[in-house]
């Protein structure tokens, strides 16, 4: 199954993420399918692909609670619900 999570990266203290498509048996910082966006926590800076990621959800994707949670901020999923109803 493919799951959109978090990519840590950057120096100890100061982590920033990627949000990635991946495999959800590969390990945390292995190579994604796709870089679909980015986070920082520490700023609150968050850039988003929308439309891979609502390509993505469309496809069959899991979102781990905390992608899931910037996603909603983000009013993806209502693109997302926007989109399948427009393809019906």
């Amino acid at each position: 199954m493919i799951k959109l999570r978090l990519k840590r990266y950057g120096k100890k203290r100061e982590a920033s993420y990627r949000i990635i498509a991946i495999n959800n048996l590969a390990r945390r910082d292995g190579r994604p399918l796709e870089e679909l966006g980015f986070y920082n926590p520490r700023t609150d800076e968050v850039r988003l692909d929308v439309p891979g990621i609502v390509k993505r959800l469309q496809q069959g994707a899991q979102p781990t609670d905390t992608v899931r949670r910037i996603l909603v901020k983000a009013n993806v999923f209502e693109q997302v619900s926007a989109t399948a109803t427009a393809a019906s």
